[in-house]
């Protein structure tokens, strides 16, 4: 029996999938598998791994000379050429807002939810033209048209607090509304506009329907308040997050898989090992939680029980540098299904070789674990460097492998 197989006895619970325990082990089975040739997309290349971990320890070097690198997360898209868009917003605000570390914190949960969950993959051809005439392209344009809408006021149903997220506010939000935010155009189009509105309807929906979570009425923000009250000696594991946003967050995924009455949301099939949980956006929220959380005097710990982000930037890492090589050229030639066998191998074998990737790079550039965890990694880093070398190696610096995204994954 292969390893994946053997790791995918016993029956699949709900609970052990929504967790980033199942999600590593899943994706390290597939590994066990690649490393006997048994996997049918991707053949792995384990000599390359040390090409892959020089690149991310060459750009973290770069970018962080001190090596004092921040956390993985939403925020790091509010830069855009030096500015930091959060931190010039947050000190023009009211003292009586500003001088509130709870709400600060519940603003920023409410800024960093909808901005994650609207920044599924963009598409080639969009770009966002802000208000001080920079042209920026996926992630960053897309962090920069999310933040003009909240600060807008777009998320909000009380016109004397335009900072928060809430359920009347989304429940009316319309695929026109994002149109107009993001500049879309027939000239410049966006993948996945009506999944992308349809997505943060369902967010206002769970909103009102978890009032444990959300508060009543419904807003984001008030999750800051429940993980606060979870934290112990002002401690806080980061699998508390996850838990929250998984179990607060979970209905808003489009029909996919269920289980026990649950929709697992970003869970997809492989031959080799059955259900392979990923929840790639909930973790990246996560991620983006806990700088509020820790500036508001809460300590998040065991931050490595998270797992790497199976997104195109480090998947193309891997493949571009030759540690994935695809068995068929045809997953290098035309777009694929996130639902697709070969994409969940990638993924899969992306969060599992993230891990070791993370202690090369550690060793490289001499720096312990502990104070170094994988969101840094993440970060300095492994997203960083394959966006350098997609763009040494394709003209528009796209990924080696294409999805064909719904708005709400990748």
């Amino acid at each position: 029996m292969s390893a994946a197989k053997d790791a995918a006895k016993g029956t699949d619970s709900a609970a052990w999938l929504l967790s980033a325990q199942a999600v590593r082990e899943r994706a390290h089975a597939l590994l066990a598998d690649a490393e006997r040739g048994k996997l049918d997309h991707f053949e792995l290349k384990p000599k390359r791994l040390a090409d892959a971990a020089d690149l991310v320890a060459q750009v973290t070097r770069e970018a962080y000379p001190d090596l004092a690198v921040p956390y993985h997360s939403r925020w790091r898209h509010f830069v855009v050429l030096g500015v930091d868009r959060w931190a010039a917003l947050a000190g023009k605000l009211d003292p009586a807002i500003g001088g509130d570390p709870d709400e600060m914190a519940r603003i920023r949960f409410d800024l960093a939810v909808t901005s994650v969950l609207l920044d599924a993959g963009a598409g080639e051809r969009w770009r966002y033209l802000d208000s001080g005439g920079t042209v920026l392209a996926r992630s960053e344009g897309l962090a920069i048209a999310s933040f003009d809408l909240f600060r807008s006021g777009a998320f909000s149903d009380d016109p004397a607090h335009p900072l928060r997220t809430d359920t009347m506010a989304l429940a009316r939000l319309g695929a026109d509304t994002l149109a107009r935010g993001f500049q879309v155009t027939e000239d410049n189009p966006l993948v996945g506009l009506e999944g992308r509105a349809a997505l943060l309807r369902r967010l206002g929906a769970a909103l009102a329907s978890a009032p444990a979570l959300f508060g009543h009425p419904g807003r984001v923000g008030n999750l800051y308040d429940v993980l606060k009250g979870q934290a112990e000696g002002g401690k806080l594991p980061a699998t508390a997050i996850l838990d929250a946003v998984l179990r607060g967050l979970g209905p808003i995924w489009p029909g996919r898989i269920e289980l026990e009455g649950v929709n697992l949301g970003d869970v997809w099939r492989h031959s080799a090992v059955g259900l392979v949980p990923f929840h790639k956006l909930s973790q990246w929220l996560s991620y983006s939680l806990v700088e509020p959380l820790e500036e508001a005097g809460i300590r998040v710990t065991g931050l490595d029980r998270l797992t790497g982000l199976p997104e195109y930037r480090n998947g193309g890492l891997l493949v571009d540098t030759g540690v994935l090589v695809p068995k068929d050229k045809r997953i290098l030639e035309k777009p694929l299904e996130v639902g697709d066998e070969a994409v969940v191998e990638w993924r899969a074998l992306t969060v599992a070789l993230l891990d070791r990737i993370a202690d090369a790079v550690r060793d490289r550039l001499g720096v312990p674990a502990e104070d170094f965890p994988l969101a840094k990694v993440l970060q300095g880093g492994t997203w960083t460097a394959g966006r350098v070398i997609a763009r040494r190696l394709r003209p528009d610096g796209g990924p080696p492998i294409r999805i064909r995204s719904d708005g709400t994954v990748f």
